[in-house]
């Protein structure tokens, strides 16, 4: 029952780190290029609900919308500040432009918000469900279905929409969705806002199902994000869905049954594990995998 319960516990912070991932893909996907500000957008979005909550008295609800919109708004602004003045020029431009808004963005946190953690408050009770042995905290029932209504939300717009066929256009090939009309610009800021969005309600859920943020968390969010696009294949949203999975629940079981320093191993053994025997990833492919 005690590995049970820890696969219930490691599916939660799996489903976490597949809405990371998943932000993250997107992210490369539309831009062409992996983000090293990501930890940061997800630090700033549950910094905003954490104040949300903290001093509006915000539901959980409210705070998810509130670190939702505070994200997709720093998107914007990485946007034209980080890709669209390099879009032509070399593809290290941008990548030393993400490097310096990352250092920027986590110096501006340690001033603004200190280093020492911020205790987040229960928002969601410490009620929970019991089959057997194995108990379901309400928050991990919660997570689970907020990171699942999202994920299907994100298939029905790729997949259903316009606006969905216009981002899928310019990941394959930015030149090609230009030719036939679609407005790149505008496409390429509206998949980062997106991606930066759901990194931000990941951060709010990080808050919410640990109590607790702080101004330091961007750089180990973003390696265990990276570690799961990694896995999936760089640009496949359903493979950074099944590496955020499986990088949360290898990572509880080691934290459970070795010891908790090997929480953070377990995502740099899993990263050089997949680009050593794959490294295209278990799904890789060009341009958005939906």
């Amino acid at each position: 029952m005690f590995f049970l319960q820890q696969l219930v516990n490691g599916l939660t912070q799996g489903f976490i780190y597949s809405l990371m991932a998943i932000g993250l893909a997107m992210i490369i996907g539309i831009v062409g290029l992996v983000s090293f500000v990501n930890g940061e957008v997800i630090m700033i979005g549950a910094f905003a609900a954490f104040f949300a909550v903290t001093y509006f008295h915000a539901n959980a609800v409210l705070a998810l919308l509130v670190g939702f919109a505070a994200s997709a708004i720093l998107g914007v602004m990485l946007e034209h500040v980080c890709y669209r003045p390099f879009r032509r020029s070399s593809r290290y431009m941008a990548l030393i432009c993400t490097i310096g808004m990352s250092i920027f963005l986590k110096s501006l946190g340690q001033v603004v918000f200190g280093i020492e953690p911020r205790f987040v408050p229960d928002l969601l009770g410490t009620g929970f469900i019991s089959l057997g042995d194995i108990r379901i905290a309400h928050v991990q029932i919660v997570v689970v279905a907020i990171v699942a209504g999202l994920i299907l939300t994100l298939q029905v717009l790729l997949y259903r929409t316009r606006t969905g066929i216009s981002l899928r256009a310019v990941a394959m090939d930015k030149d090609a969705a230009a030719l036939v009309g679609v407005n790149v610009n505008h496409t390429v800021m509206l998949g980062n806002c997106i991606g930066c969005a759901l990194g931000g309600v990941s951060g709010a859920l990080i808050g919410i199902y640990y109590n607790s943020v702080h101004a330091l968390m961007g750089a180990s969010v973003a390696m265990k994000a990276f570690a799961a696009v990694v896995f999936g294949g760089l640009t496949s949203i359903p493979g950074a869905a099944v590496g955020g999975l499986v990088l949360g629940v290898v990572e509880n079981l080691a934290v459970s049954f070795l010891s908790s320093g090997y929480k953070d191993i377990v995502a740099f053994l899993i990263l050089i594990s997949i680009l050593l025997v794959k490294p295209s990833g278990i799904m890789g492919r060009k341009g958005l995998g939906v």
